[in-house]
């Protein structure tokens, strides 16, 4: 097995071996040339974007961005980042459609040893320094919402239609259509009909604005 196979699997494996460390060296330069093209209009960003995510439609992110591996991480349709979209994939990251990211969310699959013996650096059988290190992988279902300043960590499922609240670090699975927010964030409760922004008079000029913005929401 190879140590790319074992890192995708989860299992230990050594992060400083050449040819992971070429794909991260490509990622990170990726990321670089992505993040120095200001106008979001050049199209060199489509470019960049889909060489690290080539099965990625209609994405946008707003950069800049830091990416591992780029290829690890898999984006469905239409989804949306902020600034400062932090993604560590050293496992596998699948982010449904319609997702979108407020600034500096930070998605993280890399696990370490808790003993610092076992944390420590080391020198491989090849003779370069290397440590001991193992992934969990990430999934955010269709439809979340991630706002800002959220941290992701390895192992963690985040259902369909939910809503993670500002600062908040998630630890732990949370169930479909779930606001949830906190460090660890937790669910407040489920998100319901009730939450509709047309229920709510305050934040239109009238009812006939209400009507006419209705007919752009989706219906199913």
């Amino acid at each position: 097995m190879t140590e790319k196979e074992r890192m995708l699997q989860g299992m230990i494996y050594d992060a400083n071996e050449p040819k992971l460390l070429a794909l991260r060296t490509k990622a990170h330069r990726l990321c670089r040339l992505y993040n120095q093209c200001i106008e979001e209009d050049d199209p060199k960003r489509q470019e960049i974007l889909q060489e690290l995510f080539p099965d990625a439609e209609n994405l946008t992110l707003t950069g800049p961005i830091f990416f591992d591996y780029g290829i690890n991480t898999h984006f469905g349709k239409d989804c949306y980042a902020n600034f400062n979209l932090t993604v560590l994939d050293v496992c596998p990251v699948h982010i449904g459609d319609r997702v979108y990211m407020g600034p500096n969310v930070s998605i993280v699959t890399p696990m370490h040893p808790y003993l610092p013996e076992e944390r420590a650096p080391y020198i491989s059988p090849a003779g370069y320094a290397t440590d001991l290190e193992y992934g969990k992988p990430i999934v955010i279902e269709h439809d979340c919402w991630i706002a800002s300043n959220v941290v992701i960590c390895g192992g963690v499922r985040i259902g369909h239609g939910s809503v993670i609240g500002a600062g908040s670090v998630v630890t732990r699975d949370i169930p479909p259509h779930s606001l949830a927010a906190g460090n660890p964030a937790r669910v407040i409760r489920p998100i319901t009909e009730k939450d509709s922004v047309f229920l709510k008079k305050d934040l239109w000029e009238s009812d006939d604005d209400i009507k006419a913005h209705q007919s752009f929401v989706r219906k199913d």
